[in-house]
């Protein structure tokens, strides 16, 4: 819509001051109990983490990592002598009340699904683990890096990813090792999914140029945006001869998914 509308573009380009930059790294499931030791380590060391998990429960159709599953299997381990996480499964709090204890370190390591991806502020917290990373979007695994760093001390993102090694979705999460830009992110996002439709239903693979591409033509696209609105302002009605030819192709190509008004008669 941006490229083809009326919108205007506000660009946010610098981060908030006083972040800690985050480090990223994709690992692959054979490493995740290397993984979660350096979660105990980080909490022996008074540090605090998030495990992000794609479900709420587990599911039958699903074969993936469940929050509540962890939660009951990490409050075990703690009995054990290994750092928990809250809150245990039989104290049904408020989600504000487990927060606010995670706020004030009660809680070491906080079991969630991606709720946590925005609000979220807690200085202690250094550590971020998403379990079936490539079950997620980029877009989404973009903001998650974003709930630590929030203090001095160092941190990291750990995304592991269940398959091969050689899977397009591993290929996908390897752009959040190198790219902390936003903007970069989501170019990547559009490379591998798709635009969509800009009139219909579709959300991802549909181009809808026969030549052109939204990331690679982006300043040819700009420059016929532009061409476009000089030649409605000349001819609003399309009633030139050449116009003429224009309101055919509108008529054929989107004639029957938005309304024309006057164009179409």
């Amino acid at each position: 819509m941006v490229l083809s509308g009326d919108l205007e573009v506000s660009l946010l380009d610098e981060a908030p001051p006083g972040r800690t930059p985050v480090g990223t790294v994709v690992v692959q499931e054979a490493q995740r109990q290397r993984v979660y030791e350096r979660v105990r380590a980080a909490v022996t060391g008074g540090r605090q983490a998030y495990l992000v998990y794609p479900l709420v429960e587990e599911s039958e159709k699903m074969p993936l990592a469940a929050a509540e599953t962890m939660a009951r299997e990490l409050s075990q381990d703690r009995d054990e002598g290994s750092p928990g996480a809250g809150p245990r499964p039989d104290a049904r709090r408020r989600a504000d009340q487990v927060m606010r204890r995670f706020r004030q370190g009660e809680i070491q390591v906080l079991v969630a699904t991606t709720v946590i991806e925005v609000g979220i502020d807690v200085p202690g917290a250094t550590l971020m683990v998403v379990e079936h990373a490539e079950r997620f979007g980029l877009a989404q695994l973009h903001q998650l890096p974003g709930r630590v760093g929030r203090g001095r001390d160092e941190s990291h993102c750990v995304l592991i990813h269940y398959g091969s090694r050689d899977d397009d979705s591993r290929r996908r999460l390897e752009v959040l090792e190198r790219a902390a830009d936003g903007f970069e992110v989501a170019e990547a996002d559009l490379r591998f999914r798709g635009a969509g439709e800009i009139l219909g239903t579709r959300q991802a693979g549909y181009q809808g140029f026969r030549v052109a591409h939204l990331v690679r033509d982006n300043e040819v696209l700009q420059a016929a945006r532009h061409e476009a609105r000089d030649w409605i302002a000349h001819d609003p009605g399309l009633r030139s001869e050449i116009s003429q030819r224009i309101r055919e192709v509108l008529r054929h190509r989107w004639g029957e998914s938005m309304p024309l008004g006057a164009w179409a008669d």
